[in-house]
């Protein structure tokens, strides 16, 4: 198996589109603890203070150890996925497995110019492998480079 060091890195802005994503939950969060803030009287801070530290927290780290977590390399006929902070996951997607393949953007995916490449192979236990991150010129070019090599097998 190839070494970390073969993977490509995804797309920068990808840390920022998390941290947006971190922030919406993170305001709801601090609605609703101060919400509980106006609800315990007596209590000042005792439950805003560790909803703003836990809200830093995630939009400070968790969107670097997740962007440094997740890499891909599209080599010959295969494209490898690994993700995950906790638990590490590697996955190698033969192309002559592959179904069909989405590239995907949600709002906020288009604002930052991303797209999410899917996946999708014969089998029903990871039949679809979804690498977030790209940028979308990249993940459409990944696209159409696999569909070229699922082409060559074909004929």
């Amino acid at each position: 198996m190839d070494a970390a060091d073969d993977l490509t890195p995804l797309d920068p802005a990808y840390k920022s589109l998390m941290r947006v994503q971190l922030a919406i939950v993170a305001a709801v969060l601090l609605v609703a603890a101060s919400i509980a803030e106006v609800a315990i009287p007596g209590w000042t801070g005792a439950v805003w203070i560790p909803a703003l530290l836990v809200a830093a927290y995630a939009l400070i780290r968790v969107p670097l150890r997740r962007y440094h977590a997740r890499g891909y390399a599209l080599a010959g006929e295969r494209l490898r996925v690994v993700r995950g902070v906790i638990f590490r996951k590697d996955t190698v997607v033969p192309f002559g497995r592959v179904q069909h393949i989405d590239v995907g953007q949600g709002p906020l995916e288009r604002f930052f110019n991303l797209a999410t490449l899917t996946v999708h192979t014969a089998g029903t236990h990871n039949a679809s492998v979804a690498l977030p991150g790209l940028k979308h010129d990249t993940a459409v070019a990944m696209r159409e480079d696999i569909r070229t090599a699922i082409r060559r097998d074909t004929r």
